[in-house]
């Protein structure tokens, strides 16, 4: 990996706050020419820190007004389970986020679906055919900070 310097890490906090962003646009804002702004943008894809763009979609006004943080426990902790575990809830459509953790619990995952019904349907889905010791569910009722830009330029 090269050495990512301020000018990369304009370029990144850029196209973290808007995606959609013209080269051109973009270039101008980070200070550099549009074909500095192409090769940079090529060598961070290459390099695997940038990771294409997203749309931020408002889910709620799609239907999916349900979003459910949650928290399961095992008693398994063989390779073996756990990559199992893993493709189980990686097929479920429902999961936007999916996190092995420390402290109390073994795994996060955020879900987002349609109600209650939708929860309890993937809630089904999760459980089957997997010996889980607990699995708690924590429904949100706004979402405060979602999908905050990270301040790439207070990391140097």
């Amino acid at each position: 990996m090269s050495k990512i310097d301020r000018i990369d890490l304009k370029i990144l906090n850029c196209l973290q706050q808007q995606a959609g962003l013209s080269q051109r646009e973009l270039a101008e804002r980070a200070g550099i020419s549009q074909n500095a702004c192409w090769r940079r943008l090529q060598r961070l894809g290459a390099e695997g820190i940038l990771r294409g763009s997203h749309a931020d979609i408002d889910l709620a006004a799609l239907g999916l007004d349900l979003t459910v943080l949650v928290m399961i426990r095992t008693r398994h902790h063989s390779k073996e389970w756990a990559d199992s575990f893993r493709k189980h809830v990686e097929r479920l459509p429902e999961v936007i986020d999916f996190y092995r953790i420390g402290g109390d619990w073994d795994y996060m995952v955020k879900v987002v679906t349609r109600g209650m019904a939708g929860y309890d349907a993937f809630y089904q889905k999760l459980i089957t055919d997997f010996d889980l010791a607990t699995v708690t569910g924590h429904f949100s009722m706004e979402a405060i900070i979602d999908s905050r830009p990270v301040d790439l330029l207070r990391v140097r």
